[in-house]
């Protein structure tokens, strides 16, 4: 699978935005070829509107791109702030409850090394998934990377706030690991999803 997220930071309009995706975004987009979802996440404290839609393959994701760039122009309207587009290959998707409106959602920003993607996405799947799967309260795993850039972002949906805040104390003591490989964590935000269709 490959993925498209789009980033507003400062975000004004967050309920008009979440409006916007729902009834325009994800309607024109699921008439895509390879569409395969959407979810819109936010931290309404820190003014941050996130949208990820998932498609098949990275043709079509690249072929909707006509489309998708002039909704986003009308969702920046909308929604305000200041908006970054990125795309990235899904290397890891592990769902065992499909996010729904209200869970809370971590998405942390990772860097490396574009030389060092190979081994390091492996070594998600063998240590890292694991551990994160094992975890009370999961629900939702993402691991996106970029090859090309070395950038990355990976979401983790939870049941509860409790089950996030025990799971990001975790992940804090597994940081060490990673930053010996070479993985550099450059952002996390606390969100919540406040929509999703994922096919």
């Amino acid at each position: 699978m490959h993925n498209r997220v789009v980033t507003f930071n400062g975000a004004k309009n967050i309920d008009e935005g979440v409006a916007f995706v729902r009834d325009t975004v994800d309607t024109t987009l699921s008439q895509q070829k390879g569409f395969r979802g959407i979810t819109v996440s936010a931290d309404r404290a820190g003014g941050v509107f996130g949208v990820l839609t998932v498609w098949e393959t990275e043709a079509d994701r690249d072929a909707s791109e006509g489309t998708s760039a002039k909704m986003r122009d009308q969702g920046l309207e909308i929604i305000g702030g200041k908006m970054v587009v990125e795309t990235f290959e899904e290397t890891v998707a592990e769902i065992k409850s499909p996010p729904v409106a209200g869970s809370p959602l971590t998405v942390t920003r990772i860097s490396m090394d574009p030389a060092k993607v190979e081994g390091n996405t492996a070594f998600f799947k063998s240590d890292v998934l694991p551990r994160i799967v094992a975890s009370p309260g999961f629900c939702a795993v993402r691991h996106m990377i970029n090859r090309q850039s070395g950038k990355g972002l990976v979401g983790t949906v939870w049941a509860s706030e409790t089950a996030r805040a025990t799971a990001a104390d975790d992940a804090k003591s597994r940081r060490g690991e990673a930053t010996e490989r070479g993985v550099t964590f450059d952002d996390i935000t606390f969100r919540e999803i406040i929509f999703a269709d994922l096919r």
